[in-house]
């Protein structure tokens, strides 16, 4: 499962992910995923194979850095949501923005940048995120392109 209970299993999922790719082991599919987008990512790749170094590093946001593993988590989690078009009418969103876009990355990162929003709002306001209010952050990034 991706989404485990706490920071560290979740960050050596991915260092593990991400050497198993490297050194061409064998892998489970979730850990295909995540290596995909690793390989995507090429500015994260040193801190990764620097391994344990990275589990307890914090990237606060107020210093305008951005924590890798959530973004990189994000981008398994909308494409899990393309995967099955949760919440309805995501995909047909996404290749307006891939049309836009040209290329599936900058769209992608349209779709986490609503995502993160929306989840920080949920969780700001002690509520479920609401797949509405997501699809209409999606929506609006389109009008303004």
């Amino acid at each position: 499962m991706i989404f485990a209970n706490d920071r560290h299993s979740l960050r050596r999922m991915f260092i593990d992910a991400w050497r198993k790719a490297r050194e061409g082991g064998v892998m489970e599919p979730l850990e295909v995923r995540i290596a995909e987008v690793i390989g995507e990512h090429p500015e994260y790749h040193a801190m990764l194979e620097r391994g344990d170094a990275a589990l307890d590093r914090d990237w606060p946001p107020e210093a305008g850095e951005t924590n890798p593993f959530l973004h990189m988590a994000l981008h398994i989690a909308v494409r899990e949501q393309l995967a099955t078009d949760r919440p309805a009418g995501i995909s047909h969103a996404f290749h307006a923005l891939l049309a836009d876009c040209g290329e599936r990355l900058p769209a992608e990162h349209v779709l986490l940048e609503c995502l993160g929003e929306e989840l920080w709002q949920a969780q700001r306001d002690n509520r479920a995120p609401d797949e509405q209010i997501y699809l209409e952050r999606i929506r609006a990034r389109l009008s303004r392109r």
